[in-house]
């Protein structure tokens, strides 16, 4: 089959496993190499994670090789690689995507791409990001074993949406978790500049995970923690994390810190993305920073809300025109739902053209979450919010293996908390 063929000369390698990665690996090498670290340190390798605990049951005393994994089908090819269903062998249980990368047929700009996208995948630590749970040289072969996410993709979902959009409940929790994901990358001072509803995976359990970072960069970002003091105007009522938002007379002020964590001196040249996604500073090539994902999230919402992307043109070069011009306007499109005009106005304030004045552009996510369009979430709350009900997916049951071992995380922070008291 056709994607068996980059492990067609595996017979013919004699794998030793190393503990540690190289920084790279010559194509004429014979040996691989896995790890469960990289240079720096994660945080997010725990012994309740069921897949690190079926990986370990799997290698023992020893190291991950490729001869653990059995590929099961092929789900995608990317810039820079193929990306395979697998599992362990004789472990039925944990499945994985493996991204698997022939330098041999890279240069040497897109090698670096690899490379940083495997250090980023190294820091990620954060439920709607994936994890790496190892990374594997093989002859001229560089192997990302990460989450595999069996809902496909937003893209996929949407087109099989009635009229192909989604519904404003819908809109509002895949953006309110794209948000999220965003606010974590930019306090590691990572830009994504890949934001499209293709790299928008979808868990089993119906939360998203953000994928592909080989177009990323990292800038340096300085974290501050800012009082923040302001008289509510809503709060919200009802039992869920998307509670609807209702009036207050009350007119005290609160106060309550505010964490900001937004690389706003990240600068890059780059033209890279995708065409209808790209910022008009990208197109430009004037140079560009972090707001290049708040432009983008603007894009995805719209997108996400009317089956279409705000520029899109009969081809690449009308679509990056029409990003460009100063006098194109959004395509105007009628949707009959409460709070879609609080909606328009988010996608308005994400879509300035001057970066400089865009929504998010100095206080990243701390501002876009007090947008009137996500009234009424709680964000803290957020990863056990119940996901929408949509046409075409399959959400697993509460109760799985992965909320018993969240409830053990919360039992051992809460342990933490008493010690240290």
């Amino acid at each position: 089959m056709e994607e068996e063929t980059y492990f067609s000369d595996a017979d013919h390698l004699g794998f030793s496993f190393t503990s540690t990665i190289t920084n790279k690996t010559s194509s004429l090498s014979s040996s691989a190499r896995s790890s469960f670290s990289s240079d720096e340190p994660t945080l997010h390798r725990n012994k309740w994670d069921p897949r690190f605990a079926a990986i370990k049951a799997a290698v023992g005393d020893g190291n991950l090789q490729l001869s653990h994994l059995e590929l099961i089908r092929h789900l995608g090819t990317g810039n820079h690689g193929r990306v395979f269903l697998c599992q362990l062998k004789d472990h039925d249980g944990a499945a994985f995507a493996l991204k698997v990368i022939d330098r041999d047929l890279l240069n040497g700009k897109k090698l670096s791409h690899v490379e940083t996208e495997g250090k980023i995948l190294s820091m990620l630590d954060h439920p709607f990001l994936p994890t790496l749970y190892a990374r594997i040289e093989a002859s001229h072969y560089t192997c990302f074993l990460i989450d595999f996410c069996p809902n496909g993709d937003l893209h996929s979902l949407l087109r099989r949406q009635p009229g192909k959009r989604f519904s404003l409940p819908a809109v509002r929790f895949f953006a309110a978790e794209v948000l999220v994901a965003l606010e974590y990358l930019h306090a590691l001072g990572i830009v994504y500049r890949d934001l499209k509803p293709e790299n928008v995976l979808l868990r089993d359990d119906g939360h998203i995970m953000l994928s592909d970072f080989d177009l990323s960069f990292v800038a340096d970002v300085f974290p501050t923690v800012n009082l923040l003091r302001f008289r509510p105007r809503n709060r919200s009522c009802g039992g869920g994390c998307f509670g609807s938002a209702v009036g207050t007379d009350d007119d005290e002020v609160v106060s309550v810190p505010e964490f900001v964590a937004e690389p706003v001196t990240a600068f890059s040249r780059s033209c890279v993305g995708t065409h209808e996604y790209l910022a008009p500073e990208v197109v430009s090539g004037d140079g560009h920073g972090n707001s290049v994902d708040w432009w983008a999230l603007g894009v995805l919402i719209h997108e996400l809300l009317y089956g279409t992307s705000p520029f899109k043109g009969a081809s690449n070069d009308i679509t990056l025109r029409n990003i460009v011009s100063s006098s194109r306007q959004m395509k105007s499109l009628h949707v009959a739902e409460a709070g879609v005009s609080e909606a328009k106005d988010l996608i308005e304030k994400l879509l300035v053209k001057d970066p400089n004045k865009r929504l998010g552009c100095t206080k990243g996510a701390q501002d876009i979450k007090r947008h009137p369009f996500f009234n009424g979430i709680k964000w803290p709350l957020i990863r056990q919010c119940k996901p929408p009900k949509v046409v075409g997916w399959t959400v697993a049951k509460r109760g799985h293996v992965g909320r018993v071992n969240r409830r053990r995380w919360f039992r051992k922070v809460l342990d933490s908390l008493t010690i240290r008291s």
